[in-house]
């Protein structure tokens, strides 16, 4: 490997490090600045968290044209990490509901742009050199972990607005490293009709979406509600860090035995177990457990999470015929990240106001396990031969190569 190559791949991983920093000091920290500093209601904070995910789904498909008609994404991806990073600080000087609201839809409008372009320069010189995406990518959930706990210190020490500082530097710096990525015209479009007709036929595909809608939208509206929840149970806010380095650092190990996992199992079966273990840690948070329990069950969060992320990905594309793949995988990110966040999180803001922290992680358990039983059925859909086996099951070639492209997809 050339000097040159190695300073490459070397840009690639301090890249995911520090945009994937800026999003860890954020999400667990943001709602106890609503709450504490601006004095929203729970209602109020759910709605305007909520806001991102659908202003992202709605908006990363104009991106997509955006990079085709001017054929240099990398400056675009340059583009919307600064303005990300600038529309961020705007929370600083702003302390009514309807102005913030309009900040964060202006920040998601941006930050939609930076994960797809960023993972299509990655994933392209990744093919290209026959690398490892994953190896690259990884290193985002490394900055994710330990950014909750670092920020989370700053914060105890100096004010909670240090979050926004954090936020925007770290961005910024990814912008510079950003203009280092090698290759520039590449295409983000995807044909939502390619293939649409064929997979709403399936009655598997269509379940499987429901079961995402219902089991991913606890698991990323979790990013904006354990920070409560752990200072409902007495910890500081630099005891929120700690809780969100061990539950976010604890994917890492997760995604890398997922594979062999899945290739033993079926990608089935360990969604079904990830979903279940989901479902059993939600309801257990609404007893109302003592601090050292949540920093004990926070671990769990690998073997649900990080179970579920890639097998869950590795079904969705094994299901779909040929032609459709791309169109399956944009639904799933779609029913599970989009629409499935934005509805947890603005209900869970609606509970936290009406009822209490606990209360919410009952509805996030309960609709969990309703998800866990749509895979059930799914799985019996499979073993009564509907299909046939389940691809990933073999451990195909491109099985293999998919789910070496899905690690560290947890933190988008």
């Amino acid at each position: 490997m050339s000097a040159s190559d190695r300073t490459i791949q070397a840009n690639f991983r301090l890249f995911y490090f520090l945009i994937f920093w800026a999003l860890g000091g954020l999400s667990p920290l943001l709602s106890i600045y609503l709450k504490e500093e601006i004095r929203l209601s729970g209602s109020q904070i759910g709605t305007l968290v909520s806001i991102g995910p659908i202003v992202m789904v709605i908006t990363q498909p104009i991106w997509g044209m955006i990079c085709d008609w001017t054929g240099r994404a990398r400056t675009v991806l340059v583009t919307a990490l600064l303005a990300t990073g600038g529309i961020g600080l705007g929370f600083l000087f702003i302390d009514e509901y309807i102005p913030l609201l309009a900040v964060a839809a202006t920040l998601a409008l941006f930050q939609g742009a930076i994960i797809p372009i960023s993972d299509t320069l990655t994933v392209n010189y990744a093919m290209q050199h026959r690398l490892d995406y994953g190896s690259f990518r990884l290193w985002g959930a490394v900055g994710f972990a330990v950014a909750g706990f670092a920020m989370g210190w700053l914060a105890e020490r100096f004010s909670l607005s240090v979050i926004f500082y954090g936020f925007a530097l770290t961005l910024w710096l990814g912008a510079a490293s950003a203009r280092q990525m090698p290759g520039d015209r590449v295409s983000l479009q995807v044909d939502l009709r390619s293939g649409l007709n064929r997979l709403i036929r399936m009655p598997r595909f269509v379940l499987f979406l429901l079961a995402t809608f219902m089991v991913f939208g606890p698991i990323f509206a979790n990013n904006t509600y354990m920070g409560l929840l752990f200072q409902s149970s007495g910890a500081t806010v630099a005891g929120v860090g700690l809780g969100f380095l061990l539950a976010a650092g604890s994917e890492v190990p997760f995604m890398k035995m997922a594979g062999a996992w899945i290739r033993r199992r079926g990608a089935l079966t360990v969604t079904l177990f990830a979903a279940g273990i989901s479902a059993l840690r939600w309801v257990f948070y609404f007893f109302e457990p003592g601090i050292l329990w949540l920093y004990l069950t926070s671990v769990v969060q690998g073997l649900s999470t990080g179970l579920f992320i890639p097998a869950a990905l590795m079904y969705v594309r094994s299901l779909a015929p040929e032609e459709a793949k791309t169109t399956a995988v944009s639904l799933y990110t779609a029913a599970g990240i989009g629409l499935g966040n934005w509805f947890c999180t603005l209900m869970g803001g609606w509970i936290l106001e009406t009822f209490d922290i606990f209360t919410t992680y009952l509805f996030f358990g309960l609709l969990t396990g309703i998800g866990a039983l749509i895979l059930w059925i799914v799985l019996r859909l499979e073993e009564r031969g509907t299909r046939g086996a389940d691809p990933v099951k073999s451990g195909s070639t491109d099985t293999k190569k998919d789910l070496s492209q899905t690690r560290g997809k947890a933190f988008q």
